[in-house]
C-alpha cells in the first residue's frame, strides 16, 4: 500500500450532486434574508456555530492526542485535522452572522418589551465588547489550530521528531486556551440569546455536545474513506473499538450534564431559571425536547453497550449521524425557542442552511485532505497505530524526555 498517496478526486457524479445542494441551500439562504428574516436568521446562527464546533472538535481531538502521547489514531488523524482546518471559513460565517443580525440577541437592540440588565451583564453584554470577545476567541483558535495541522504535516516531508515535539508543546496551550475560552463563547453566542437566564454549566453542556458531534463526525468521515479505499487496509476493528468507546463515553458524559443542569434548575424552582424549561417542556416543543436526550444518548448508549457494535463500521457509522441528527436538534433547542412562538418553525428555512452547511462542508474536506498524504506517513507512531491491537501497550515517558523513546520507535 501506498501511504503516500494522497486522496482520489471525488466522482465527478458527486462533485456536482454537493454543488448543486450548495448552491440550492445558497439560494433558500438568500431569499429567506429577503423574505423570511425572522426564521434564516436562527437557522444560520445554528449552522455557523455547528460547523465552528466540529471544526473546533477535531483541533481539540488532535491536541488531546499529541497531549496524550496517543499512537492508536495517527493513522486517522487526517481526518479531524481537515476538521480543524475548516476552522477559518466557519468563524468568518459566525463573525457575519453576529455582524449582520444584532436583533438575534434582545440586549443588543432593545425594544419596548426588553427589560434592561443589571450589574455585570450589563457591562459584560455590551455590543462591541460582544464582537471584540469573538474575533478574540475565533484569532486565538484558528492560530493554534492552523500551526498544529501544519506542523504536522511538515513531519511529511522530513520525519523530524522535532515536529512532534513542537505539536505536543502547541497542543497544551491549544488545550489551556480552549478551555478558558470556549465556555464565555458558549455564553456569549448561545446563552445570551435569553439574557435573563443563566446556567453555571451551560459551557461544559456546549463542550460536551460539541465534542460529542465532532467524534461523530470523525466517525463518519473515517469510516467514509476506508469505503472509499484511501483508509481500506488501514482502518480496522480496534480503530473502530476505540472510536467508538469514545463515542460511548461521551455520550453519556453529555447525558450526565445534561441531566444535571436540568434536575438543579427543576429542583430549585426559581422563576428565572425556571423559564427556560417551560418554554421547552410544553405545547409541540416537548417530544423535541425528550427526542433530544434520546437521540444523543439513549441510541448511542443501548448500541454501543455491545463490543460488537463497536468494532462494526456500518453499525458505529449509522449510530454517529443519528448523534449528529441530535447535535443539530440540541442547537435548535437551544438557538430556535427565543426566536419561536409556541409551534416549533421546520420547513425550508430551517432544512436550507443545514442542506448548504452540509454540502459545502463535505467539499471542502475533500478539499482539504487531497492537500497532503492521507496518513501521517512519517509520524513516528505510525507503526504502532497500523499494527492497532488490543496488546496493552507500555506506558510512555513525558514529553520533554521522548526524544530517545520516538528515535529508537522509527529504527
Amino acid at each position: 500500500m501506498n501511504f503516500e498517496s494522497t486522496l482520489p478526486p471525488l466522482p465527478e457524479g458527486s462533485v456536482r450532486l454537493l454543488r448543486a445542494l450548495a448552491a440550492v441551500g445558497g439560494l433558500i439562504i438568500l431569499a429567506g434574508v429577503l423574505f423570511a428574516p425572522e426564521r434564516i436568521w436562527p437557522s444560520l446562527l445554528l449552522v455557523t456555530y455547528f460547523l465552528v464546533c466540529t471544526a473546533l472538535a477535531g483541533a481539540f481531538f488532535v491536541a488531546l492526542q499529541y497531549v496524550a502521547g496517543a499512537g492508536w489514531s495517527v493513522a486517522l488523524r487526517r481526518v479531524p485535522e481537515t476538521l480543524a482546518m475548516l476552522l477559518p471559513a466557519a468563524g468568518a460565517a459566525l463573525i457575519l452572522v453576529l455582524l449582520a443580525r444584532p436583533s438575534l440577541y434582545p440586549w443588543a437592540v432593545h425594544d419596548s418589551a426588553y427589560v434592561a440588565l443589571q450589574g455585570f451583564k450589563a457591562l459584560w453584554l455590551n455590543r462591541p465588547f460582544f464582537l471584540a470577545r469573538a474575533a478574540v476567541y475565533l484569532a486565538l483558535w484558528i492560530g493554534l489550530a492552523l500551526a498544529i495541522v501544519r506542523t504536522s504535516r511538515r513531519q511529511d516531508s522530513d520525519g523530524a521528531i522535532e515536529h512532534t515535539l513542537r505539536n505536543e508543546k502547541l497542543s497544551a496551550v491549544f488545550i489551556v486556551v480552549f478551555a478558558l475560552t470556549f465556555w464565555p463563547a458558549a455564553f456569549d453566542w448561545i446563552m445570551s440569546l435569553e439574557p435573563h437566564w443563566s446556567s453555571t454549566i451551560f459551557g461544559v453542556y456546549n463542550f460536551a455536545g460539541m465534542f460529542l458531534s465532532g467524534l461523530a463526525t470523525i466517525i463518519v468521515l473515517t469510516v467514509w474513506l476506508e469505503r472509499l479505499g484511501p483508509l481500506h487496509g488501514v482502518l480496522n476493528d480496534n480503530h473502530l473499538h476505540d472510536l467508538g468507546r469514545l463515542l460511548f463515553a461521551f455520550s453519556t458524559f453529555w447525558a450526565y450534564i445534561w441531566f444535571s443542569q436540568y434536575m438543579l434548575i427543576w429542583y430549585a424552582n426559581f422563576p428565572e431559571e425556571t423559564v427556560y424549561y417551560t418554554r421547552r417542556l410544553h405545547g409541540a416543543w416537548q417530544p423535541l425536547f425528550l427526542l433530544n436526550f434520546f437521540l444523543n444518548w439513549v441510541v448511542p448508549f443501548f448500541i454501543l453497550l455491545m463490543r460488537a457494535s463497536k468494532r462494526s463500521a456500518t453499525t458505529l457509522m449509522r449510530v454517529a449521524v443519528f448523534v449528529l441528527v441530535g447535535r443539530w436538534l440540541d442547537l435548535y433547542l437551544m438557538i430556535v425557542p427565543p426566536h419561536a412562538g409556541d409551534w416549533p418553525p421546520f420547513g425550508v428555512w430551517e432544512v436550507g442552511p443545514a442542506v448548504a452547511a452540509v454540502a459545502l462542508g463535505l467539499l471542502a474536506s475533500f478539499h482539504y485532505l487531497r492537500q497532503a498524504p492521507i496518513i501521517p506517513v512519517r509520524d513516528p507512531l505510525l507503526a504502532e497505530s497500523l499494527a492497532q491491537s488490543d496488546t496493552p501497550k507500555p506506558s510512555r515517558v513525558s514529553a520533554g524526555s521522548s526524544k530517545d523513546f520516538f528515535q529508537a520507535g522509527v529504527g
